[in-house]
């Protein structure tokens, strides 16, 4: 491992850093939040049916992730170093993929067709060039800067930036895919979700670029040969020692937990403003308030992680929301303004474990290191990133069995259909029970199982600094 003489870390890193997580989340909010009802309102398709397409491709894109953090391991860093150049390659196709998803002419093929169009598409999407991009961003953090602060910093602005891109798309997007018809009720514009989704892909391809661009990675980490001294760590060694890395095996269990709450949400959001408040127009007003309040957190959560901890401050915050979710699910509230109120307070408390979610990452690596005395960075990253994706799965099939249960009616292009009060009902409490459970289990696993606090944190950064020193 060498230290790139180059410019010192700064602005343009934190803002570079924050644009990759932006474009990302052009394509990756919007199918978590759109791409069930796209399926269902233009499509025709059963949510079930969905759901399960979704849940497999993930299961797909978990393997596809581990492959990706190999291969970056195991490259030879150029002169824009191991990971950049992954993003310079793959940024294009993704933003492309995504828009070949949201077609709105493919309704007019048989079933079994829209079904395969969709599937195939997504795992295109999803399970390669998102990964291609994806995995060697998520891995960069380690290699842009060795200091444990800078690194809860970069973490902070990639939240910042997912946050703001979810906030786009949160009153972009409703105000584009629905309109309303004279009885009042919400429905999907087939034509305009296809122009919505080519938007994003748009957006998604140019903000990494701009990443591209602006990050740089000054830890060059050459991958270790049999001639000098270490024997290269196979791919079964690697995960015999990840493991039995109780740090990362903490962090994956709450990232399950707290993922199939968020994004269980995100896939029923829609349904909740359409059918259970029937108004879609206060969706971008519930999106702007809690990115709002989400960004709000970041200096907070900066101040917080420097006095107390990341791991201090992460449990701070899943207690917060564990807490309004219970209360929400016990109000039953039919007002959605104060439904939104709850949700931005919750929102506030997901904000603080948001923003030093990455930054756990980068101490699991320096924790392995210490252990091992070998850095494998973009395995590390990618075998967390294969359990998110175990989550996702979960989260999306989730989404569409759920609402097969509860007797959702599914439509086709511009029809209407009006949900039984039961079904309303049942929306409401998936809403508001599940993710109360989830971050009550995120809450307890994180607290009694991560074992990286402050102090730990502190003494590993020492460790490596000394053994870097020493050459």
């Amino acid at each position: 491992m060498s230290e790139k003489a180059t410019r010192p870390f700064g602005i343009r890193d934190k803002i570079g850093y924050a644009m990759g997580d932006f474009g990302n989340n052009f394509t990756f909010v919007f199918a978590s939040m759109y791409l069930m009802t796209f399926c269902t309102d233009v499509l025709g398709m059963v949510p079930a049916i969905v759901g399960t397409i979704l849940a497999a491709s993930k299961i797909v894109d978990a393997f596809t992730d581990f492959a990706m953090g190999r291969v970056c391991d195991l490259c030879k860093p150029t002169k824009d170093g191991r990971f950049r150049p992954w993003i310079k390659r793959f940024a294009i196709p993704m933003g492309i993929s995504s828009m070949l998803i949201y077609q709105y002419w493919v309704s007019g093929f048989p079933m079994g067709a829209r079904i395969a169009w969709v599937a195939i598409f997504y795992i295109i999407w999803g399970s390669f060039f998102y990964t291609a991009c994806n995995i060697p961003y998520g891995s960069m953090a380690s290699v842009i800067t060795n200091d444990a602060k800078q690194r809860t910093q970069l973490s902070t602005w990639r939240t910042v930036g997912a946050t703001l891109s979810g906030m786009m798309i949160g009153i972009i997007a409703p105000m584009l895919v629905f309109a309303t018809n004279e009885a009042g009720q919400q429905y999907v514009v087939p034509q305009k979700f296809t122009l919505t989704a080519v938007i994003f892909g748009v957006c998604a391809a140019a903000l990494y670029m701009g990443c591209y661009a602006l990050s740089t990675e000054r830890v060059q980490i050459a991958p270790a040969k049999k001639d000098d001294g270490k024997a290269k760590l196979s791919a079964g060694q690697t995960l015999k020692n990840l493991v039995t890395c109780r740090p990362l095996l903490a962090i994956v269990v709450v990232a399950m937990f707290t993922l199939v709450a968020s994004l269980g949400m995100s896939s029923m959001n829609t349904y909740l403003y359409k059918d259970y408040f029937n108004n879609t127009a206060v969706m971008g007003i519930s999106s702007m308030a809690g990115t709002i309040s989400m960004i709000a957190m970041a200096p907070v959560a900066t101040i917080l992680s420097s006095r107390i901890g990341k791991k201090e401050t992460g449990c701070l915050g899943i207690g917060i929301s564990a807490v309004v979710f219970v209360i929400m699910f016990i109000m039953r509230i039919t007002n959605p303004m104060i439904f939104i109120g709850l949700y931005v307070l919750q929102g506030m408390g997901m904000g603080l474990n948001s923003m030093v979610t990455w930054a756990y990452i980068g101490d699991v690596i320096d924790y392995q290191e210490v252990k091992t005395g070998v850095r494998t960075d973009g395995t590390v990253y990618s075998t967390y990133s294969f359990t998110r994706k175990i989550a996702q799965a979960a989260a999306a099939g989730l989404g569409g069995w759920l609402l097969s249960a509860i007797g959702y009616v599914q439509s086709t292009a511009g029809e209407v259909v009006v949900q039984t009060e039961a079904v309303r009902q049942s929306i409401y409490t998936c809403m508001t029970l599940l993710p109360a459970v989830l971050y009550v289990l995120a809450f307890l696993c994180m607290f009694f199982l991560y074992p990286l606090g402050k102090k730990q944190v502190d003494e590993n950064t020492r460790i490596l600094t000394e053994r870097r020193a020493k050459g």
